[in-house]
């Protein structure tokens, strides 16, 4: 039985024992997603255009769903990488990539994700996801390694 299931295998109810609001807590969970650098270069673009957007991002996104007990951040990571691969979301996704590694995903974890991906949501969108997570990974110092064997057949 995971830690995050009731004996019925169903999520228990999340317990706030803080006086945290839902907004509070989905930015310190933002925060630990996208990295503090990146958090703050969000904080310094707020205007009065976008700010509505962010808050319901950082009150519902974050503080409503992140915050749930039943999947941990690192799959609720990956989870975001298939499904920015099929809505095509390049930019969401390289903040997610790097959210991903945040959370405690491997290279590999995050390579067998988009690999899926190239099945449900087509060629065209996982070679382009996976391009995507090579730059991210790359910009990161993460070396992704030299071919030394023929690929599978």
């Amino acid at each position: 039985m995971n830690s995050d299931e009731t004996d019925d295998g169903r999520a228990p109810k999340r317990v706030q024992n803080d006086n945290k609001s839902r907004r509070e807590r989905g930015i310190e969970i933002l925060r630990r997603v996208v990295g503090d650098e990146f958090y703050e270069r969000r904080q310094k673009t707020t205007n009065c255009f976008n700010q509505d957007v962010r808050r319901l991002s950082e009150e519902y996104c974050f503080g409503e769903i992140w915050t749930r007990p039943g999947l941990p951040a690192k799959i609720r990571s990956l989870l975001c990488i298939g499904m920015l691969t099929a809505l095509d979301r390049a930019t969401e996704l390289r903040i997610h990539i790097n959210g991903a590694i945040n959370n405690g995903c491997t290279v590999v974890e995050i390579k067998e994700t988009l690999l899926q991906t190239v099945i449900y949501c087509g060629l065209p969108a996982g070679v382009d996801a996976i391009r995507i997570a090579e730059e991210a990974l790359r910009e990161r110092g993460i070396e992704l390694g030299e071919v030394t064997s023929p690929a599978r057949d």
